[in-house]
């Protein structure tokens, strides 16, 4: 069953028994995103390493290493 095929059923019953739809596939993945990362930060604190700027530094440093044409 595929994820919209199993969103149509739980609306479906969610109508029948007079209960809120549930919310749509995705709505919710920026949340997770920023969740993800917020924990991924705390965490790097708690192991006395910069939580900020690690990825923007990677990025950087891979956009300098490329050949330009």
């Amino acid at each position: 069953m595929s994820v919209t095929q199993q969103y149509l059923l739980d609306t479906y019953r969610a109508q029948r028994l007079g209960e809120a739809a549930p919310p749509q596939p995705g709505a919710h993945d920026w949340q997770v995103v920023r969740e993800w990362r917020d924990r991924r930060e705390f965490r790097a604190v708690l192991a006395g390493r910069p939580a900020h700027g690690r990825t923007r530094q990677a990025l950087g440093r891979w956009l300098r290493l490329r050949p330009r044409f």
